[in-house]
């Protein structure tokens, strides 16, 4: 599920007025993948942690010795001395008072994780065209009632904003201020101990600002906004691109920007021009393209196509299951020959047997 649109417009920062078209790059008809942007964004986010552990010897402060067995007590260290509530108390567990924790954290933990840069370039372009497809970006929860279109595309001279205001006005102008009222109004208290650790307030994220010139002016300008971001197209970050592992960003692209896009990832298969992006070992980055053009399976199989290549249906005759009863061998007969062959010999005998001894027992009273 990809845009498939040839041009987009682009509009005044200004006037919002549309000034001209221009043709949509490649890279929005990328196949969406938000598996690989989920795992992606979790490997990034991982390699930004900052090692930490407790010391080695937390825990072990006192001086502490086990008392053995033959008192009736546990064998856990206690504190040595006397004169004191805390003599003979237990230590160095982590259910003791002021003993370690259980499993100590260690600096030499697996922090890093190596990262495929095809993987990640795969969930940008992911992202990238993710974004361009209302229904996503409605999903992810950002207002775009009021946006003309999406991808929303102004011209550079929203890079030229310097106040704080003119950046209201634009996002205004664009029916970008609802989504960022929004995220200004969800600023609150993190809770838990990460508002002590320098995150202690969480914002909603707002609409993201793409531009292509080494950062201008409006990058401190729409700084102040709670929840706008700005990122260079030339350092597209995939934690800016899809917060949270969730694709569907609202994003806005100036027209260098939007040109730049077809610059760095190229076109599908070459076709309008080669990428500048290259791999490792020199060859040109070739943007990734979906398993199956068209996703209607049932439309497909309904196709001309396949239906005059497949056999036609074999005729078969449906034979009525009969339902058997479960009989019990105990009071059947026939259920007991079935188990037991010499059944029906023994059942005999039995009535042979039985007759004798009438007609013994009448030759008796007489």
């Amino acid at each position: 599920m990809s845009l498939q649109r040839p041009t987009v417009s682009v509009f005044d920062a200004k006037s919002g007025e549309v000034v001209r078209e221009v043709p949509l790059p490649d890279v929005f008809q990328a196949p969406i993948r938000p598996d690989i942007v989920s795992r992606m964004n979790n490997f990034l986010r991982m390699n930004l942690r900052q090692p930490y552990g407790v010391s080695m010897h937390q825990g072990h402060d006192h001086s502490a010795i086990s008392w053995g067995t033959g008192r009736a007590v546990s064998r856990i260290p206690r504190v040595s001395g006397g004169g004191t509530h805390r003599a003979g108390q237990g230590a160095f567990g982590n259910m003791c008072r002021k003993g370690r924790m259980f499993s100590p954290t260690r600096t030499w933990r697996r922090w890093m994780h190596q990262i495929k840069i095809n993987e990640r370039r795969y969930a940008i372009v992911s992202a990238i065209a993710a974004s361009s497809i209302t229904p996503l970006v409605q999903a992810r929860g950002h207002l775009v009632e009021s946006v003309k279109q999406l991808p929303l595309v102004v011209s550079d001279e929203v890079q030229n904003i310097q106040k704080t205001k003119e950046a209201v006005a634009f996002l205004k102008t664009h029916g970008l201020l609802l989504d960022a009222q929004k995220s200004k109004r969800s600023k609150r208290l993190r809770p838990g101990r990460g508002k002590q650790r320098g995150r202690r307030f969480i914002v909603r994220r707002g609409p993201l600002i793409v531009y292509a010139n080494k950062r201008p002016s409006a990058f401190l300008a729409f700084r102040n906004l709670p929840g706008v971001d700005t990122c260079s197209v030339h350092r597209l970050n995939l934690l800016r691109l899809a917060p949270g592992g969730h694709v569907g960003r609202l994003i806005v692209w100036t027209e260098s920007a939007l040109k730049a896009l077809h610059e760095q990832f190229g076109s599908v298969n070459n076709e309008k021009g080669a990428a500048t992006t290259v791999r490792r070992s020199g060859a040109v980055y070739q943007l990734p393209r979906p398993v199956a053009v068209d996703t209607d399976v049932g439309k497909i199989l309904q196709s001309d196509a396949v239906l005059n290549v497949i056999r036609q249906k074999k005729a078969t005759t449906q034979r009525k299951v009969r339902f058997h009863h479960k009989s019990n061998p105990l009071k059947n007969m026939k259920a007991l020959v079935k188990l037991n062959p010499l059944a029906l010999k023994e059942k005999r005998l039995a009535l042979l047997r039985e007759r004798r001894s009438k007609v013994g027992a009448g030759r008796k009273q007489k």
